[in-house]
């Protein structure tokens, strides 16, 4: 593939030969997978009773240094796999009663993903696609997925540049991620449930809290609902889970509950009709994928 020759997938823009060296993400040309399972931790219109189908992709291009999945996407952990295997993952993740195929951080493997969603999507594969994304991504890849994607599952980590910069090292994430979002938009409109409640098109936009920092979470869903109204549906997470020793304090603890429900209080005030909120405790190393099980 010409394009990972001089790779620009991303905003990273590293411009590397990915057949001879690993790009910024951490990735060559082979594609990698750590992991695929039923996930029954998405969202209600995503897992539904039965699991979202999700294949989890190794490498990153956002090196966020609190990240939860850490082992794959900084590490690298996982096993390099031919298309062949990918299309026969998703149809066993199909075969398994799978609500959808979620592709978790696809970012760097667009190409390679691309091409076997164009030979069996609406084919062989009947059900929903879902690409799974920190929403740092360039929207000429994003084109590339157009017509393949039927639900955008996509973060908005970010208001203050800042923070992205302290946190995750890029200087234009709002911006990036908020163009992106508007190109997931335009691709797959409006939000479509089907009868059993489960969400066949449409973007629903992640809110990860950070501690300390609800006033960039506050700004976030602001910006979300006074763009997208209730044409998306917004998802308000408390489950950020310190499970790496960060120089930051406040990275190093959960979010309080009052942080949590002045979020949501915040929310509730401007109107919000679709949004998921968390209840109980969600930053639990339970909810992570086991990736020592690699069953690729």
């Amino acid at each position: 593939m010409e394009i990972l020759k001089n790779c620009c997938l991303c905003p990273r823009k590293c411009g590397i030969n990915r057949y001879e060296q690993k790009g910024y993400c951490g990735a060559n040309n082979k594609l990698k997978i750590a992991h695929y399972s039923l996930h029954m931790w998405e969202e209600p219109v995503i897992s539904g009773d039965t699991g979202s189908g999700t294949i989890f992709f190794s490498n990153c291009n956002m090196k966020c240094m609190y990240c939860q999945n850490k082992k794959i996407s900084l590490d690298g952990y996982g096993k390099y796999t031919s298309l062949k295997r990918l299309e026969e993952i998703m149809m066993e993740l199909q075969d398994k009663g799978a609500n959808n195929i979620n592709l978790v951080t696809p970012t760097h493997y667009v190409p390679q993903i691309a091409k076997v969603l164009k030979r069996i999507k609406n084919k062989s594969l009947n059900i929903p696609v879902v690409y799974n994304t920190s929403s740092y991504e360039n929207v000429g890849t994003l084109m590339m997925m157009n017509n393949l994607v039927d639900i955008y599952l996509a973060d908005l980590k970010y208001y203050d540049d800042e923070l992205a910069l302290k946190y995750s090292f890029c200087t234009d994430y709002f911006e990036t991620a908020t163009m992106a979002i508007d190109e997931m938009y335009r691709q797959v409109g409006g939000l479509q449930v089907s009868e059993d409640g489960l969400l066949k098109k449409g973007v629903i936009v992640r809110v990860l809290i950070l501690p300390g920092h609800i006033e960039d979470a506050k700004n976030i869903i602001n910006y979300l609902y006074k763009t997208f109204g209730d044409s998306i549906i917004i998802s308000i997470m408390n489950q950020f889970t310190p499970v790496n020793k960060c120089k930051y304090d406040n990275l190093n603890r959960k979010v309080t509950d009052d942080e949590y429900n002045e979020v949501i209080d915040f929310a509730a005030e401007l109107g919000i009709v679709n949004a998921f909120v968390q209840e109980g405790d969600a930053a639990e190393e339970s909810f992570i994928p086991d990736f020592n099980k690699n069953n690729i």
